[in-house]
């Protein structure tokens, strides 16, 4: 797997990996009004500002598509996307890798906003649940995440 820093006219690429995924994954964790949320969250607005600050990466497989995406704010792993037909074959596993490698190098602690989807990926990976959060969505739905952390063992 490749990971290069995206640059803006990579715009559609990340806003195409970051609804896709939430489109076909998310409705079968959170109701309509949470996954709606979670797309307005992850807006044109909010993913050109973090590629224009330098802080977000896109993962490239062996042919050269563009198969997910991970933002690094600081100390924090935001926005990590792998397209669902190329779940389940290791390429969330590297971009989280990559993630942890670019913030430990700075860092001794990594959080993130774990969803229910992804909590399970970060529990193998050592991450604990430190906070629980509820956000109150459209139509009284619930969007409910974990915040999580992983410390440095060195």
């Amino acid at each position: 797997m490749d990971i290069k820093l995206a640059v803006i006219s990579n715009l559609n690429t990340v806003m195409n990996i970051t609804h896709e995924t939430i489109m076909e994954i998310y409705p079968h964790y959170y109701p309509a009004g949470a996954v709606k949320f979670f797309l307005q969250h992850h807006n044109v607005s909010n993913i050109t500002d973090d590629i224009k600050s330098g802080r977000v990466f896109i993962g490239y497989d062996e042919t050269g598509n563009a198969i997910g995406t991970v933002t690094i704010k600081e100390n924090e792993i935001c926005r990590l996307f792998v397209l669902p037909i190329y779940q389940g074959k290791g390429y969330g596993t590297k971009l989280i890798d990559f993630a942890e490698k670019t913030i430990f190098d700075i860092y001794n602690k990594i959080i993130l906003d774990a969803s229910l989807p992804a909590k399970q990926i970060y529990l193998k990976k050592q991450y604990s649940a430190t906070e629980y959060h509820i956000i109150e969505a459209e139509n009284g739905d619930k969007l409910c995440y974990d915040v999580m952390q992983k410390k440095s063992i060195v």
